[in-house]
């Protein structure tokens, strides 16, 4: 029998954090006790994934005369995070960038067994022991099917799942969960949130969040931050706490209610801007995509939905010219043509994805990130033109980025990135974008400046292609979509839906 002394009880004191300069983090008191399950709320900004990596022990309060944060195990007292480090597992989006930054791509049972030892990738052979405590990890999260896959060659929720798994089978003493419903489909989804519903014992858990849907029934506290302060602090089960999630400016599911109503962007079909015929796709071996052929024309709307792993990130980043189309099949780009390379596609198209983002050093700005934009690439390869800069800008203000302009990359939340990496797509005035779960990571706010900013483009005749679990966040505006399931097209047309909104976007 598991007792409270066994896990971390965590205690915050008027925890204050600056990050260049910037208040981040104002004053937090906070007590995490064994057994409780808290979830974190607050729009991208507002200092959730700070406060987790302050109690994960990643980043340092500002220093004061009394120790700001203090962790209990086993009846002793820590001020600082070097000795309890190891007992906390925190799962955030950064850990899966860091995969893609340095191109660690070990099965992924071994990416689990590196949790055993608190390790980024395996220092030896893991013995028999613990090869079955990875086995009866993936059984208990329902994904032994990935065991032997490749770790880049997941999806992004599939490796959201693995991730996970090499949290738990450390057997930690705090759970610290960042957006971990991120890039989770229908399916994944269910498993993960039956999995902390039926949590037991008395494990802490701390798991920041956008959406009411993501809080399982386990949840027995919530903290809800706004701009760094803590404006709500008590049980879940609060008339309080309703405020806050259904009310006013704090509202954080205001942006599922933005769709209805709306028309279709509709428009005769007019020039092919790209096509795949029979297209087959690899990965390492692995075939990814089978036999897809569609056409993107101007002023199409494209929904490209399915489960993890479908390959709809595949699809995408084919069509960006990101892989190849293996002998048999084609895929034509409008202007490409023997001797006209392929950047001068990527001149006129923008792409916006979660690999980029992983890409990027931290230390880039938001300007500069934006500018590289202009010419497609990472960071900035030549000094930009006035014609460039004045390019950005109009593109900053456009999605009120321009206050934020020289902040650095690795200082805005993740759901903030996903905003700056938009205004790259966008600021060549492509005539084809190509976006990537952009919903992913996003408060309520930002969601709806992503619709309002997509819907202009579209009436605007630009061709949109899409990604997403599933179709119901889009089909309202989509003309075609592209249903995918493990590579395969399971329907390939004109939008199925029966109702059409009477608004135009």
């Amino acid at each position: 029998m598991h007792t409270g002394r066994r896990y971390i009880n965590t205690c915050l004191n008027g925890v204050t954090l600056y990050r260049g300069g910037r208040l981040v983090l104002s004053k937090i008191h906070w007590t995490i006790r064994p057994g409780e399950r808290w979830i974190l709320m607050g729009a991208n900004g507002s200092g959730k994934t700070q406060l987790l990596k302050v109690i994960a022990g990643i980043v340092r309060a500002a220093p004061s005369s009394s120790p700001r944060v203090r962790w209990r195990l086993e009846d002793e007292w820590h001020n600082v995070p070097y000795e309890i480090k190891q007992h906390i597992a925190y799962v955030g989006p950064e850990r899966q960038d860091k995969y893609q930054r340095y191109a660690w791509n070990m099965a992924a049972e071994d990416v689990i067994g590196t949790g055993i030892h608190g390790t980024d990738i395996p220092l030896e052979a893991l013995g028999a022991t613990d090869r079955r405590r990875v086995r009866m990890m993936l059984e208990r999260l329902g994904i032994t099917f990935l065991a032997r896959r490749p770790f880049l060659e997941l999806s992004h929720g599939e490796r959201r799942m693995v991730l996970l798994a090499r949290a738990l089978i450390g057997r930690p003493k705090l759970l610290l969960l960042d957006e971990v419903f991120t890039g989770l489909d229908p399916e994944n989804h269910a498993r993960l949130m039956r999995w902390l519903t039926r949590l037991r014992g008395a494990l802490p858990l701390a798991m920041a969040t956008h959406q009411i849907d993501d809080i399982p029934w386990s949840a027995t506290h919530a903290l809800v931050l706004r701009k760094g302060r803590v404006v709500y602090s008590g049980r879940t089960r609060s008339s309080l706490l309703a405020r806050y999630l259904y009310g006013g400016g704090d509202s954080l599911h205001a942006a599922r209610n933005t769709q209805k109503s709306r028309r279709r962007v509709t428009r005769k079909r007019e020039a092919t801007l790209v096509r795949m015929r029979c297209a087959r796709v690899y990965l390492d071996e692995r075939c990814a995509l089978r036999n897809v052929s569609f056409s993107v024309g101007v002023g199409e709307f494209w929904l490209i939905h399915g489960p993890n792993g479908a390959g709809k990130t595949t699809l995408l980043r084919t069509l960006y010219g990101d892989h190849g189309v293996a002998a048999g099949g084609s895929i034509e780009r409008r202007g490409i043509h023997s001797g006209v390379p392929l950047e001068r596609f990527r001149e006129r198209t923008g792409i916006s994805a979660a690999y980029l983002q992983a890409r990027y050093p931290r230390t880039c700005t938001v300007a500069e990130v934006v500018l590289s934009g202009r010419h497609g690439s990472i960071g900035l390869h030549r000094t930009p033109t006035k014609t460039d800069r004045e390019a950005a800008l109009r593109v900053l203000r456009r999605v009120n980025l321009e206050k934020w302009a020289q902040r650095p990359l690795g200082e805005l939340s993740y759901g903030q990135a996903r905003l700056v990496l938009f205004a790259r797509a966008i600021v060549r005035s492509p005539r084809l974008v190509l976006l990537d779960e952009p919903f992913d990571s996003v408060d309520a706010a930002t969601r709806r400046v992503l619709t309002e900013q997509i819907l202009q483009l579209a009436a605007r005749g630009v061709a949109i292609v899409v990604t997403a679990h599933s179709s119901a966040d889009w089909n309202t505006y989509a003309t075609h979509e592209i249903e995918l399931i493990a590579g395969r097209v399971q329907y390939c047309g004109i939008t199925r839906q029966t109702h059409v909104g009477v608004r135009k976007p």
